[in-house]
């Protein structure tokens, strides 16, 4: 539904702020009087506009501390100094944003600045298909600048032009300088691989044309839904998803921002099964894939890491009592340690249950839950503000979650942001939701869904200044002791640029306490200060202990270390002399074979000698004996011997 809103143009800051403070009676001039702020608003608010005043128009507090008698001024002093270094136009902005959450109107109202023109600002509404309007007379409609409208914890629909993308549900988004990026997705049973993208500062919808890569083996790059798309330098990461042809492993795909194309990522060690509807989170270079279900419909609760700088998977061994297995859930990363996991669904349980997963000791815990516990739902979606964790849609197969939720990840106290009536496209499954910025706030943006027919409308959500500034920093046992005691003490924490501020508020600042219990109060904290700082040196004593002795085993190792490589080049050098030793007798040994073989050549030619002088004196006996016989039996014949002759001629 259109309606009509009347708006001013507005001042300019620093002109805005100053009639901001006039109004708010902070501007130090005669008329005005601090009595009137602890009138007009509560003591929170009171000290929080003071303080941002103070900062604002002095800078950081540097006046000392007012005495223990004066507990007004000590509350005022405390609200100052928590601020920090903030700058001095952030005070100013902060200041504005809050005056016109307490009071919407008080611009038309103020009375020192010249009355602006007005001109009529078009503003929608979210409606409910039976055409009933979603109640907005409770929430806070704020002008800001031309033709503009800002409307806090309330869903409204932006002006959006160009080409909408086909409606679907369990798509990817991603946000990339002030770029909305939507990536697949399921549309009547139908996988999707088309990429569209939402300019934030333009509110205008484009297709993103896709290059084919020039290489021998092209990428196929099939649709899928139930996937997750995260960003990563220039490019989108898609993660998972079910697939008309699934694969046995998770596939990772990029999408390259500059040059258009996509591309398969190779990755290295055991990669996890194929699945869709898991939960992936960036935590600095690694992401953490959580549960889904697999591509035989088998429910998964296993942990996996993959290093996106090597691209190596790692399944996780964890400690304690994991999430059962399920899938479509949310997950969330708190202080880049903890992985926080919210509902989601088996093949027949919704659940509302929240696990902690401790990224440094890997063990699983269950906190308890305060505050308006969640309705059991799956196909939600949720985004991260600081300490907030804001959720959206869902559902259990009968009807869609039709709250906004938000977690405080430091109490795990649930509040209910604002919420929307009939079968509307945030009471859906399986839509988007990511962090946008607009005129410098985060807001958050939803897209798509499925709530019995396929959605492609876009919402944006303004978290009020209270929801972003403000949380309960107290332990569980404390916050539910409090929430029992109306005198207690409002501890609350809100994030403001790059500082955080944490601020102690006394409700009962103006009943004007007794010295006694100031410092009753003073003597609880500082002894509780002491217990701590107690705690704190001795865990200090015992890491230095233990830097001592690490130190003192370093040591020894290098010590040892330093023999141990005299005695290498020891060894070195007898091996070296054993090798020139073994060289020397290799020589040897040749020589001795060749005198070997010498000798057998002379033992061959002696033998054959004796053979000849054995036949030569054998033949000489033989004719011996022929030349016995024949002189003999010459005789006897009348014949003398020849030798006999022969002697006589001698």
């Amino acid at each position: 539904m259109t309606t009509m809103a009347r708006t001013s143009t507005g001042l300019a800051y620093p002109d805005r702020f100053y009639a901001a403070a006039s109004y708010a009676g902070l501007d130090g001039s005669l008329s005005s009087n601090n009595n009137d702020v602890s009138s007009r608003f509560s003591n929170e608010v009171a000290l929080i506009l003071y303080a941002l005043y103070q900062q604002a128009t002095i800078g950081p507090c540097d006046v000392p501390k007012p005495s223990s008698w004066n507990p007004v001024e000590q509350s005022k002093w405390k609200s100052w100094q928590q601020l920090g270094n903030m700058a001095t136009t952030e005070a100013m902005r902060l200041f504005v944003k809050i005056l016109e959450e307490e009071d919407p109107g008080w611009y038309s109202r103020a009375s020192n600045f010249v009355l602006e023109p007005t001109i009529d600002v078009q503003m929608n509404t979210i409606s409910a298909e039976n055409g009933s309007l979603v109640q907005t007379q409770d929430k806070d409609v704020i002008s800001e600048g031309l033709g503009s409208v800002v409307i806090y914890d309330t869903w409204i629909p932006p002006p959006i032009t160009g080409q909408h993308p086909k409606a679907r549900y369990q798509h990817g988004a991603a946000v990339v300088q002030e770029k909305m990026y939507i990536y697949g997705g399921n549309h009547n049973g139908r996988y999707l691989g088309d990429l569209h993208v939402l300019d934030f500062r333009s509110w205008t919808w484009s297709k993103v044309g896709t290059k084919a890569v020039e290489s021998p083996s092209p990428v196929n790059i099939a649709p899928c839904a139930a996937h997750s798309l995260i960003p990563w330098g220039n490019k989108l990461l898609s993660i998972a998803g079910h697939m008309k042809d699934p694969s046995e492993t998770i596939q990772v795909k990029a999408f390259d921002l500059q040059t258009g194309t996509w591309s398969m990522l190779k990755t290295y060690g055991k990669p996890p099964v194929s699945r869709g509807g898991q939960s992936v989170n960036l935590v600095g270079t690694t992401l953490v894939i959580f549960g889904g279900q697999g591509a035989n419909r088998t429910l998964l609760n296993d942990l996996y890491i993959l290093d996106l700088e090597t691209m190596t998977w790692d399944e996780i061994d964890v400690a304690g009592v994991a999430p059962s297995p399920r899938s479509d859930h949310a997950a969330a990363v708190h202080a880049e340690r903890y992985l926080l996991v919210f509902g989601g669904s088996s093949h027949a349980t919704f659940f509302n249950d929240l696990h902690v997963l401790d990224l440094q000791t890997m063990e699983w815990s269950k906190p308890a839950q305060l505050g308006e516990l969640p309705t059991p739902r799956a196909g939600h979606a949720g985004v991260t503000i600081g300490e907030n964790w804001f959720i959206a849609g869902g559902g259990d197969n009968k009807s869609g979650a039709s709250k906004t939720i938000v977690l405080n990840m430091s109490s795990f106290v649930w509040s209910v942001v604002t919420s929307v009536e009939g079968t509307v496209p945030l009471a859906s499954e399986g839509l988007s939701l990511v962090v946008g910025s607009l005129k410098g706030y985060d807001i958050l943006v939803s897209f798509g869904g499925y709530n019995g027919r396929y959605n492609c409308e876009v919402n944006i959500l303004n978290p009020s200044c209270k929801l972003n500034l403000q949380s309960n920093i107290t332990e569980a046992p404390s916050a539910v002791h409090n929430a029992t005691n109306p005198t207690r003490d409002l501890r609350s924490e809100f994030e403001i640029g790059q500082g955080k501020i944490r601020e102690i508020v006394m409700d009962n600042v103006n009943s004007k306490p007794t010295i006694s219990e100031c410092e009753k109060t003073n003597e609880r904290i500082i002894a509780t200060l002491k217990v701590e700082e107690q705690e704190l040196e001795s865990s200090l004593s015992e890491e230095k202990l233990q830097s001592l002795q690490l130190k003192q085993q370093v040591l020894e190792a290098e010590t040892r270390n330093t023999e141990l490589y005299k005695e290498l080049q020891s060894v070195r050098g007898q091996l070296g002399t054993e090798q020139s030793r073994c060289f020397k007798l290799e020589v040897e040994v040749a020589e001795l074979r060749q005198k070997l073989q010498t000798m057998e050549t002379l033992e061959k030619e002696l033998e054959f000698l004796q053979r000849l002088k054995a036949a030569s004196e054998q033949a000489a006996l033989n004719a011996m004996q022929r030349q016995g016989s024949s002189g003999v039996w010459g005789w006897l014949a009348g014949n003398p011997p020849e030798h006999t002759a022969i002697d006589d001629n001698a």
